[in-house]
């Protein structure tokens, strides 16, 4: 009998974690869909400064172009034939989504209309330039 109350005794000291762990896997879920999930070029490039800049929804494919004229995709380092290949497989994923060209100001014009084709050759029509605010 003493053995029977000993082991009622522990059950009615353990406490139930079940409804802790369902609260700890809906604010999970919360943060999961509510983050906000920024893509990068790569590098940081010197933009020009414009006063008409407007800002620009459903980005998903960022060109970062430097100083140099390298061409940065998904922090990689890109040639100017693969560009296109990258923008396609890019705009594929979401098809809504736009081309913006981060191009640095000492970056040779060449290599920016280079980009622009390649985005409009892969059939990607909504390209901008980012600016800065003056």
């Amino acid at each position: 009998m003493r053995r029977n109350n000993q082991a009622a005794a522990e059950d009615e000291a353990q406490i139930d974690l079940t409804p802790m762990l369902d609260v700890v896997f809906i604010m999970l879920i919360f943060f999961i869909v509510t983050a906000s999930f920024i893509k990068e070029a790569g590098v940081e490039v010197n933009r020009p400064e414009a006063s008409t800049a407007q800002p620009k929804e459903n980005v998903n494919i960022l060109v970062a172009i430097t100083a140099t004229n390298e061409i940065w995709m998904d922090n990689r380092r890109i040639d100017v034939r693969a560009v296109r290949a990258n923008i396609e497989r890019l705009h594929a994923e979401n098809p809504k989504g736009a081309v913006v060209i981060q191009a640095d100001n000492e970056s040779n014009t060449k290599t920016v209309t280079g980009v622009l084709d390649a985005a409009r050759e892969a059939g990607v029509y909504d390209v901008s330039l980012a600016t800065e605010d003056k």
